[in-house]
């Protein structure tokens, strides 16, 4: 094949064949000739001397593919190797390449023609310009602006050039070049801007050439920035722009360049130029786009030109008052101009696009809480009294300066509220009300900053947001702006500033805002607006548990309105009746079991009259989620007696019905295998558990009930799957029939541990349900083939443990003999099968080794190997959670061995594993997320040697024939070895110095875990990386430090999430 002939490059390459085979992997070639060609091109990049050839290949061909493929090979060359090639090799490469350029974009046809060609040539350049200027390449800016003045279109390159440079250096150089390599290049641009400054004001005054005025303005847009400032505000730099601005041409390049002027932040002192650029710039705007201008319709008919104007305006505007709104609010007869710009700002917010509305929207936020802060300081008693009395006038005439724009402001957030999480009934694409199957994270993101902006807007004027609120409700009755989006809008923005006023006003607020929307239920047809009414309705009740509380009337009504939703079909409301009925309940329980004023019963009793009725129409999984609202209503009640009355009518639809199944059982058992009534058996058992969750102890009754033939059914099903599974291979176990059969042993696993961990703390239930449980439950894992063992288990024994403690100790040895060896056998085979079982088993484990200590120590050294293995195995386990179970097991086992009188044996034969295994999972990049812990154990271990616990060598005094004078001795200099040896890029002092630097700060829990931050980036195994998991102790701690000052401030964290003690007795 001719094509062969290209790889030896002892001789100039021929270009014609290297022509057809670029042609043939591009574009020509069948799938076996581009395979070829492809073969052949790498080979030819991968060799070193091909860059050789590139002169040549660039003069002889025509094809533009193979012109880009010589500057690919070249371009690998400049990055890697550059600064290895001979010095004149280097310079023939600089001024050849110099040399196409100017020739190129000389020449007005060519320049154009061969746009794309010159482009990468550029690209090229500035790679060898970021290697060798400035120290071999002294005069790379004089010349490229003294190229500049010979002709426009060279000028034009030339400022394309420029702008390639300033972005190579500043905003694509980290993980490029080294810091002090940037910080040359950086000092350089600095120190010879005067020249390329003086080349643009040149070109902005004489030149008419609209190419060459845009290309110019580009390259300013990236080195605004970044230049002195003297350049901007000293010079005609600022005028000239602002004469650009009203130019169609130039209009959005210059108002980048704006941008950039405006986001600048030096102190006060040029204060003077920020108020005249502003004031000429508005006089500007207000000519191009008129106060009058509907701003959303301009947008929405306008050119992509137009729109991108719009988009640049709101970042022009949200930048400029970042930075200097101080100053325009200094200045009184800047002032109009100052609210002009926030009306066109307010204007832009209005715009249906989203990222244009994000820009507008962090600003407000900023703006909003600077407001606020100054308002709420002013009334915290807190502040100093004299502080306060000086800046008193100050905020008060800060306030009224922006009252107008504020209110504004709130209609804003009230007409663009995004929805909030609990809403699931949305408007589809086509129109129609559907149940959202998807949560929509963005808008979520953008809800917690509209609610915390409106939160602020409603303390700084909390009269003007329910006027606003209570009007456009008003105008949703008469039908005037009726519209479904208009309704969801106002309903989350209702909702979202729950907790913002005070209770006198909020419950004036709300009775107006219930009243109103209820009444718009009655009048309003249509099964759609209905649904979205009812949705509304449910959104807001939900989120103002204080104000139900307090009038029974409306939580009556309400509720009695959520029974009337549960009815109704539309996607979605039901499942939101559900889950509003469950909040409200969980918030105002008391309120339902006492009898109130003018009731001749409590609500609750009257509710399990009409039980059936109720829930007729809800699926399962909503009829459970009612059974756990209805629990926790006949938890709050404080007589037994009257509890268990209400469970047993609670109960009675579901114990009738079970009753029936288990008596047709007794007949005949195969009554059980049919599908029907296991899914029936599920239901029931996943009803009991939805009581249990909210009755906890109360529900002891009831599970008493039904515990033996539940087990009994339990032992039956796990029999039938695993005579299946054993029959049918392991296919058997993806059957829906042996799936359904597993989901009842699930649940039943389930319903028990969900009883004992909700029940209060008494042994005795502990032991009436654990006996039982050995035989039915355990024996049964350990008989079962792997495939049919259920990890729930494991977890219901470790929550048994968690809660019975000590009790327990006795039963472990049992435990342990029916879990433990077989399921390690099926965990350890590799790191992916059975993962649910991976994480109870250690959890259990951790459970054993935390209350029930001494029946480890029981344990032969065999099995105690088992153990220790499984827990070295966990934490080498690259799943988070499972990682972070055996470590925390494993500082388990350290402190109770450590007190033990087994120390001295455990540690002699566990110590080295230990410190060996964490260092290394400590420095291979896979186990981040488990730093904190795994500085804990080190820092066990290095307090241990050195308290004198252990009385016996670490060291093997047989085969180790020097005596350590102690354990600390020994572990320090094992230490060095161990690391020296894993790291050989770090020299013996550094290893030393660290080593040294862990003894000596093991009691400073912070510097020690500094010592080994520092360690493994001088050890180069974190270094470039996302490293945030290192610091992930420091950032939960400003996480809490935040959530502190969102309590502080009224309604920022919503009622729901407050975990208050009820106040509704």
């Amino acid at each position: 094949m001719a094509a062969d002939k290209l790889r030896d490059l002892s001789q100039p390459i021929d270009v014609a064949v290297l022509d057809a085979t670029v042609a043939a992997f591009f574009v020509t070639g069948s799938k076996e000739e581009r395979a070829a060609a492809d073969q052949i091109l790498r080979d030819l990049q991968a060799n070193p001397d091909m860059w050789l050839q590139v002169v040549h290949i660039l003069q002889n061909t025509k094809s533009m593919d193979t012109k880009f493929f010589a500057l690919q090979v070249l371009e690998g060359v400049i990055k890697y190797r550059w600064n290895a090639l001979p010095v004149e090799q280097r310079d023939g490469m600089k001024n050849y390449i110099s040399e196409v350029i100017v020739q190129l974009s000389s020449n007005e046809s060519s320049f154009r023609s061969e746009r794309l060609y010159v482009n990468k040539l550029n690209v090229i350049l500035v790679q060898i310009v970021k290697h060798d200027w400035p120290a071999k390449w002294t005069s790379f800016i004089p010349d490229l602006v003294a190229a500049a003045k010979t002709s426009e279109t060279i000028c034009e390159n030339c400022m394309i050039i420029l702008k390639l440079l300033s972005e190579e250096v500043f905003d694509f150089s980290r993980g490029e070049m080294t810091q002090q390599k940037i910080k040359e290049l950086k000092q350089s641009l600095n120190s010879e801007f005067k020249l390329i400054h003086e080349l643009c004001l040149y070109v902005l005054s004489a030149s008419q050439r609209q190419d060459l005025i845009r290309s110019t303005l580009s390259a300013l847009h990236a080195y605004l920035s970044w230049i002195p400032l003297g350049y901007i505000f000293e010079s005609p730099l600022l005028e000239t722009l602002l004469k650009f601005f009203p130019v169609p041409a130039y209009r959005n390049l210059t108002l980048q360049c704006l941008t950039e002027v405006a986001a600048l932040n030096f102190g006060d002192f040029y204060n003077v130029q920020y108020v005249k650029m502003y004031t000429i710039f508005i006089g500007q705007l207000q000519t191009i786009l008129p106060p009058s201008t509907n701003i959303p319709e301009a947008y929405s008919s306008g050119s992509d030109e137009e729109q991108a104007f719009i988009q640049n305006l709101a970042l022009f505007f949200t930048s400029f008052f970042k930075f200097h709104i101080r100053v325009l609010e200094s200045a009184p007869d800047i002032v109009a101009l100052l609210l002009a710009g926030l009306e066109y700002l307010i204007k832009i917010s209005y715009v249906d696009d989203t990222e244009v509305f994000k820009v507008c929207l962090d600003y407000w936020n900023t703006l909003v809480l600077e407001l606020f802060d100054a308002h709420h300081n002013s009334d915290n008693p807190a502040a100093s009294v004299n502080l306060m009395r000086l800046r008193m006038p100050e905020v008060l005439q800060r306030r009224q300066l922006y009252s107008n724009p504020m209110s504004k402001l709130r209609g804003l957030m009230i007409n663009r509220m995004a929805k909030p999480e609990e809403v699931l009934i949305v408007e589809d694409e086509n129109g129609n009300i559907i149940r959202e199957t998807m949560k929509d994270n963005d808008v979520l993101v953008q809800y917690k900053i509209m609610r915390e902006t409106l939160i602020y807007l409603s303390h700084l004027d909390h009269d003007d947001t329910e006027k606003q609120m209570l009007r456009k409700l008003t105008k949703q009755l008469s039908g005037e702006e009726w519209a479904w989006n208009n309704l969801n809008t106002l309903c989350w923005a209702i909702g979202s500033i729950s907790g913002s006023m005070s209770e006198d006003q909020e419950n004036r607020f709300l009775v107006m805002v219930i009243r109103d929307l209820l009444n718009l239920c009655e009048i309003t047809k249509g099964k759609d607006n209905k649904a979205v009414i009812a949705s509304n309705i449910m959104y807001v009740v939900g989120q103002y548990p204080r104000f139900l509380r307090v009038h029974w009337k409306f939580l009556k009504t309400v509720v009695n309105k959520l029974f009337e939703f549960m009815h109704e079909t539309h996607p979605g409301v039901q499942d939101m009746a559900c889950d509003t009925f469950l909040k409200i309940v969980q918030k105002c329980k008391r309120k339902f079991v006492i009898v109130q004023v003018g009731e001749s019963e409590p609500f609750v009793s009257e509710l399990l009259s009409g039980l059936a009725a109720t829930v007729q129409d809800l699926e399962p999984h909503q009829i459970h989620s009612f059974y756990e609202s209805v629990g926790s209503m006949i938890h709050a009640e404080s007589d037994p007696q009257k509890r268990d009355e209400y469970l047993q009518r609670l109960m009675a639809l579901p114990n009738q019905k079970w009753a029936e199944i288990i008596g047709q059982a007794r007949h005949s058992v195969e009554f059980l295998k049919d599908p029907g009534v296991i899914r029936t058996v599920l239901n029931i058992l996943q009803t009991n558990t939805s009581a249990a969750t909210s009755l906890g102890t109360d529900f002891l009754s009831q599970i008493s009930l039904i515990f033996l033939d539940m087990l009994n059914v339990y032992r039956m099903y796990s029999e039938l799957v695993s005579t299946s599974i054993t029959d049918g291979g392991p296919y058997a176990s993806k059957t829906s029939f042996v799936k359904l059969l597993r989901s009842v042993k699930r649940e039943t696993l389930k319903l028990i541990e969900t009883f004992l961990d909700k029940a209060e703390d008494q042994p005795h239930i502990g032991k009436q349900f654990v006996s039982p449980m050995m035989e039915y439950v355990l024996a049964d894992y350990a008989r079962n083939v792997p495939d049919a063992r259920e990890s729930e288990v494991l977890s219901l024994f470790a929550t048994i443990i968690n809660k019975y403690k000590t009790t327990m100790l006795d039963d472990v040895p049992n435990i342990f003999e029916a879990v433990f060896q077989c399921t390690l056998e099926m965990i350890t085979k590799n790191f992916e099968d059975y993962p649910e079982h991976r994480l109870k088993f250690f959890s259990l484990l951790r459970a054993i080794a935390t209350f029930c200590f001494p029946a480890l120590i029981k344990l032969s050294s065999q099995q105690l190997k088992l153990v220790m293995d499984s827990i070295i195995w966990a934490f080498r386990h690259t799943e988070r959670n499972i990682a972070e179970t055996g470590l925390n097991l494993l500082l388990e086992m350290l402190k109770n061995f450590q007190k033990s009188a087994f120390c001295n044996q455990f540690f002699r034969s566990y110590f080295i594993q230990i410190e060996q295994e964490i260092f290394a999972v400590l420095t291979d990049t896979f186990h981040k997320p488990g730093f904190k812990l795994h500085v804990l154990v080190l820092q066990h271990l290095f307090c241990l040697v050195e308290s004198g616990a252990l009385t016996e060598p670490l060291w093997d005094t047989a085969t180790v024939p020097y005596p350590y004078p102690n354990n600390a001795a020994f572990v320090r200099e094992y230490t060095i070895k161990l690391l020296s040896s894993s790291f050989p890029n770090m020299t013996a002092a550094e290893v030393t110095q660290f080593v040294n630097g862990l003894y000596e700060s093991r009691n400073d829990p912070s510097e020690f875990k500094k010592n080994i931050r520092d360690f493994l980036v001088q050890s180069k195994e974190f270094s470039a990386q996302d490293n945030k998991d290192l610091y992930a102790e420091e950032a939960a701690a400003q996480r809490e430090q935040e959530r502190q000052r969102m309590l502080s401030i009224p309604g920022l964290v919503a009622p729901n999430e407050i975990q208050d003690e009820m106040v509704d007795s």
